[in-house]
C-alpha cells in the first residue's frame, strides 16, 4: 500500500524546490536583461553606432606666411595624387606597366615604389605619382575600371611662391615619418595628425607648427557591413592654422639675394629698434618645394654632396671668423678697462712684439700706420693697436666683456637651426684641447681671428648692440599673427641693457665708426652711415710668404665681413655681410652694404616719415 500522506509531502518538496530554481533562474535572466538593457545601455549602443557609423577625420589647411607688409611667402595650393592599396591589387608590376601607357612613370620613380612596398603596410594607400596634372586626372578617371586599388586623392599642398629666395628662413614642410610621428606621441599631439601627412621640418614651418597647423576636424558616416557609406550623419569642419606675419622686408630680401648673385656667403639685416629680422639671406640656396611632394635619392643626394653646401643656413650656422669687425667691441672693452682712452697713441713700425718674445706679429700694412689713436685704430683697422690693447687686457676679460654682446652663444632667435660659434677662454680650450691658454693665443683673437668664431647673426646682434648703445633685444622673425580675424602683434623680447662704467665710450665708439664709413663706402651718402669691414684670414701664411690669393686655391683665400648701420643719428637697419673666399673685405663686402642701405634708407616711404 502507497503511504499517500508520504507521497504528497514528497511532491510538495520536489515542486517547491523546482520553482525555487526556475525563480532564481528568471531572476538571474531578469537580472541580466536589465544590466545589458539599462546599465550597459550607452556601451553597447556606442559599439553598434561603431559598427555602423564610422568617423573619418579631415585635415585642416596649413596657416599662411606673410612678410611685414603682407606680402605673401608660403601659400597652400590644390594638388592631385594618385594612390594604391596594395593589397587590392593582384599584380603590381603588371598594373603599373598597363598605368605607365596612360601616365608615364619614370625609371626613378618605378624604383622608388618598389623600396617603398618593402617596407609599406598593405592595407595603407602608397602614393605612387604626385602632382597629376588635370589631363592626367581626366584621363585615369575614364579608365579607372580598370585598375582596382587605385585612385586619385585630391587635397592642398603647401607651395613657395619664390623658390629659394626665403628657404633657409621658412624652411619647408615634408612627410611626416617615424621619428616625427615620435615625438607627437610624446607630446600628445598625436591625434591632432590624424588626417595629416606633412609636418613642418625646418626654419618658420617647423618653430611655428603648433600655430600653423590648426585642429582637424571629422566626419560621421553611416555605412553598411560591408563598409559601403550610406548617408553623412554629422559634418565637424577644421580650424585652419592660424596665418602669421614676419618681420622680413621681401624687396630688401630680394636685393640681398641678388646682390649675393649666387656667391657663397650671408646677409642679415636687423630692425635695431625691436631685434627684428629685416632680412636673412644664405647663398647658395635651393628650392623647397621639391621637399613638399617627397625628393627623390638622387636630387638630395646631389643636395648633399653639394661642395657648396646649400643644405646649410649660413646666417645662423655658419661659423667664420670675425676678424676686423670686431675691433669696435674689443676697442670698447680697453676704454672700459682704461687700458686707453681716447688720446691714447701706440706707435705702430708695421710689426709688434711681445715682452720677451722674438717673434713678430705683423701689422697688414708692411710699414705701418706711424702713431695711432683709437679714431684711427678703428678706422684704419691698425692690428697693432689691438695687440697691444689685448695683451694689456688679458682673455679673461675679454671673454666676459664679450659675452653680453651674443658672441659664443645662441641668440635665441626663432628658428632651431642655430649655431653658438666660439668665444674662446682659458676653460673652452682647457676642455675643447686639454690644452694650457698661451698669450699668443690671446693676441690673433685680439683681432677676430684664432679660435674666435661667429655666425652672421650674432655679428648683426653685436653691432645692433652697439649702435643702440647697449640696449638690446633678441632677435626673432616672428612679427604678428592672425587669430581669426584679429591680428595680434607678438611682444618684443627686451634683454637687459649692457651698462657701462662711463656711457661716453659708447659715443666714441659709434664715432670712430661713423668716420670709417664716411671716408670710405659712404662719402658721397646723402644719409650719414656707421661701418667697421674684416678680411678674415682661412689659413695661415708662413712668415717669409706673401699672401697672393691669384696663386692659392679658391677655397683657401680670404674672407670678407662688414657690419654697418644707418642712419647713425637714429639707426633704422644693422646688416652684416659675409662673403668666403672673396678676398678683402672693404672693396667685396662693402659695396654689398652700401647698396642694401640705399635700397632701405632710400625708399619713398622713408621720405614722408620724421
Amino acid at each position: 500500500m502507497h503511504d499517500h500522506a508520504a507521497e504528497a509531502a514528497l511532491f510538495k518538496r520536489r515542486a517547491l524546490f523546482t520553482f525555487i530554481c526556475v525563480f532564481v533562474l528568471l531572476c538571474v535572466l531578469f537580472s541580466n536583461l536589465y544590466h545589458l538593457q539599462v546599465v550597459s545601455y550607452k556601451d553597447y549602443e556606442t559599439r553598434s553606432n561603431d559598427n555602423r557609423i564610422r568617423v573619418v577625420p579631415t585635415a585642416p589647411s596649413r596657416g599662411l606666411i606673410y612678410d611685414r607688409h603682407g606680402v605673401l611667402l608660403a601659400e597652400n595650393q590644390p594638388y592631385y595624387s594618385l594612390e594604391l592599396i596594395p593589397e587590392k591589387v593582384s599584380d603590381i608590376n603588371a598594373t603599373l606597366d598597363e598605368l605607365n601607357t596612360l601616365i608615364a612613370l619614370t625609371p626613378e620613380e618605378r624604383e622608388n615604389i618598389t623600396e617603398l612596398l618593402k617596407f609599406h603596410r598593405r592595407f595603407k594607400p602608397l602614393t605612387i605619382k604626385n602632382k597629376l596634372t588635370e589631363e592626367q586626372v581626366a584621363t585615369f578617371s575614364v579608365n579607372q575600371h580598370k585598375f582596382p586599388g587605385l585612385y586619385v586623392e585630391a587635397g592642398l599642398k603647401r607651395h613657395y611662391p619664390y623658390n629659394e629666395l626665403m628657404t633657409h628662413v621658412l624652411g619647408y614642410v615634408g612627410k611626416i615619418n617615424t621619428r616625427d610621428k615620435a615625438q607627437l606621441e610624446k607630446s600628445q599631439q598625436w591625434k591632432n595628425y590624424a588626417a595629416t601627412k606633412d609636418i613642418g621640418k625646418q626654419g618658420i614651418e617647423k618653430y611655428y607648427e603648433g600655430l600653423l597647423h590648426g585642429i582637424p576636424g571629422h566626419l560621421e558616416e553611416e555605412v553598411n557591413n560591408r563598409g559601403r557609406v550610406i548617408r553623412t550623419l554629422k559634418v565637424t569642419p577644421p580650424l585652419p592654422g592660424q596665418d602669421i606675419y614676419l618681420t622680413l622686408d621681401l624687396k630688401l630680401q630680394q636685393k640681398a639675394m641678388e646682390l649675393l648673385a649666387g656667391r657663397r656667403g650671408s646677409v642679415v639685416a636687423l630692425d635695431p629698434r625691436d631685434g627684428g629680422v629685416l632680412a636673412m639671406v644664405s647663398s647658395p640656396s635651393y628650392d623647397p618645394n621639391q621637399f613638399v611632394h617627397g625628393i627623390s635619392a638622387k636630387a638630395y643626394s646631389d643636395l648633399l654632396n653639394d661642395k657648396s653646401r646649400p643644405l646649410i643656413n649660413r646666417s645662423t650656422q655658419g661659423q667664420y671668423s670675425p676678424a676686423s669687425t670686431v675691433k669696435p667691441h674689443v676697442a670698447l672693452l680697453g676704454l672700459e678697462e682704461r687700458i686707453i682712452n681716447e688720446r691714447t697713441r701706440v706707435w705702430d713700425p708695421g710689426y709688434w712684439q711681445m715682452p720677451g718674445v722674438e717673434r713678430k706679429w705683423r701689422d697688414w700694412k708692411k710699414w705701418g700706420h706711424g702713431w695711432v689713436d683709437i679714431y684711427h685704430a678703428i678706422v684704419d683697422s691698425c692690428d697693432i693697436y689691438f695687440y697691444d690693447l689685448v695683451y694689456k687686457v688679458g682673455i679673461d676679460k675679454m671673454a666676459t666683456f664679450m659675452e653680453p654682446f651674443g658672441f659664443g652663444k645662441s641668440t635665441g632667435i626663432d628658428i632651431f637651426e642655430e649655431s653658438e660659434g666660439v668665444m674662446p677662454s682659458r676653460d673652452w680650450k682647457r676642455m675643447r684641447y686639454n690644452q694650457p691658454w698661451y698669450n699668443g693665443d690671446t693676441i690673433s683673437v685680439g683681432i677676430g681671428q684664432g679660435y674666435w668664431t661667429t655666425t652672421p647673426l650674432q655679428l648683426a646682434n653685436a653691432a645692433a648692440i652697439m649702435a643702440n648703445k647697449g640696449k638690446r633685444f633678441t632677435p626673432h622673425l616672428l612679427k604678428s599673427f592672425k587669430n581669426n580675424t584679429v591680428k595680434i602683434d607678438t611682444p618684443v623680447d627686451e634683454l637687459p641693457p649692457i651698462e657701462l662704467k662711463n656711457p661716453r665710450n659708447w659715443d666714441i665708439i659709434n664715432e670712430a665708426m661713423r668716420q670709417t664709413a664716411d671716408k670710405s663706402r659712404f662719402t658721397d651718402a646723402t644719409y650719414t652711415a656707421a661701418m667697421k669691414t674684416g678680411t678674415a684670414q682661412v689659413f695661415s701664411v708662413a712668415k717669409d710668404q706673401k699672401y697672393d690669393a691669384d696663386k692659392i686655391a679658391e677655397h683657401l683665400r680670404d674672407n670678407a665681413l662688414i657690419i654697418a648701420y644707418a642712419p647713425y643719428e637714429n639707426p633704422r637697419i644693422v646688416l652684416a655681410v659675409v662673403l668666403e673666399n672673396a678676398g678683402w673685405g672693404g672693396a667685396n663686402a662693402g659695396p654689398l652694404a652700401r647698396a642694401l642701405l640705399d635700397e632701405y634708407i632710400l625708399r619713398d616711404e622713408w621720405a614722408i616719415k620724421p
